[in-house]
């Protein structure tokens, strides 16, 4: 986003509709300057610009069947590419996201597989968002409290409002905090610690999420989600 104006940014329409008065916000006019101006310094920034928005053009708002919530982007060369959680094909599986395979294979859904790319989950439903869309190269967390949490927050109010019997994975206490404000009479919230290597232990393993969602999905009438990734994937 960082040089292109509103005209420029690429938008599902399903998710411009609702969120089109963001990009009007001063907030969102303060995050363009950062990005712009960390740009101009010759900052190496994680996505691509035409990345930035890639979890809602992945995933269209009337697809939405299961939110994931994570933190901020990978901020290795070639990792993110604006999926929670996903890396792009080639790169080494992240150690979180091996612990989501162990989970998933221990559930009997999944048969783990040498890559992180978990675009077929995202088309599929699974909306994939960090509450930051952006970061600076080797620099976790260097965007934060720049605007992008208050427009990820707007991104799940509208998925709270616009949508039914969806389920939602919040985990850690960061994603617990960032889904406070969803309703559970109308969706799923599942909560455990996250698969981090630091906090897996203690009750990520276990829980048990990816299955219940799915058993979830079915008694609502809605297709679960295939979590089986293809052995290989190429975008």
């Amino acid at each position: 986003m960082a040089e292109q104006t509103k005209r420029e940014i690429k938008l599902h329409p399903s998710w411009l509709s609702k969120l089109d008065r963001e990009f009007d916000e001063p907030y969102m006019a303060e995050l363009r300057d950062f990005l712009r101006e960390e740009k101009k310094k010759g900052k190496e920034i994680f996505p691509p610009g035409n990345e930035y928005f890639n979890a809602l053009n992945t995933t269209p708002l009337d697809r939405v069947k299961l939110v994931i919530i994570g933190q901020d982007p990978y901020h290795g060369p070639g990792q993110a590419h604006g999926l929670c959680f996903s890396v792009r094909p080639g790169v080494p599986v992240p150690p979180s996201l091996r612990n989501m395979y162990k989970e998933l294979a221990q559930e009997g859904l999944f048969t783990p597989v040498n890559h992180g790319c978990l675009v077929p989950w995202a088309e599929q439903g699974v909306l994939l968002l960090n509450a930051v869309l952006t970061v600076e190269c080797h620099r976790a967390a260097s965007h934060q409290g720049r605007g992008w949490e208050k427009f990820t927050d707007r991104v799940i109010e509208v998925v709270n409002e616009s949508t039914e019997n969806t389920v939602f994975f919040l985990w850690g206490s960061y994603a617990q905090k960032k889904g406070a404000i969803i309703d559970r009479e109308r969706h799923l919230v599942l909560q455990a610690p996250h698969p981090s290597p630091l906090s897996a232990n203690r009750g990520f393993f276990g829980c048990g999420h990816f299955t219940k969602a799915n058993d979830y999905l079915l008694s609502k009438g809605r297709e679960p989600i295939n979590w089986q990734l293809p052995e290989e994937y190429y975008l």
